[in-house]
């Protein structure tokens, strides 16, 4: 997807599949969260806050070191989990739609997959090559 019409290297991240299925997971939570009645504004705030930092892996990319890139997809893991737990809460409690529920979990179950692929991926390249190599190569192909 074209987000925007500028380009450099340090937007490189843009091109990851991942990426553009976490802003996908992140539309998609907006919508079906501000769709559901009873939602009190902490728990709204806690589900947006949690899908918003799962796409900081862009900010792991622009640091230009893979160790420390490596940091955020962890990161970005540990916010998947919050907010799945945090939905499946809205779903036990009837205030989420099964099928509202089930399309963010099939959507946050890929995008989980991808980001454990990105760790693997950026472990692999951390023990043989410098980012400054990888920068230009590091591509879509993280689709899990």
């Amino acid at each position: 997807m074209e987000w925007t019409r500028r380009h450099n290297v340090n937007r490189g991240y843009m091109r990851l599949e991942v990426w553009n299925d976490v802003m996908e997971l992140f539309k998609l939570t907006w919508i079906s969260v501000n769709r559901a009645e009873k939602v009190d504004m902490k728990l709204k705030s806690q589900i947006f806050n949690s899908v918003q930092s799962v796409p900081n892996i862009a900010e792991g990319y622009c640091r230009k070191s893979i160790n420390k890139y490596l940091q955020f997809p962890y990161i970005s893991v540990g916010s998947t989990g919050e907010a799945l737990t945090r939905m499946i809460g809205l779903m036990q409690c009837g205030i989420l739609p099964n099928q509202t529920f089930e399309d963010f979990d099939i959507l946050h179950c890929a995008v989980e997959n991808k980001l454990l692929a990105l760790i693997r991926s950026l472990q692999a390249r951390a023990k043989t090559k410098g980012w400054n190599e990888e920068i230009a190569n590091i591509r879509s192909s993280h689709s899990g």
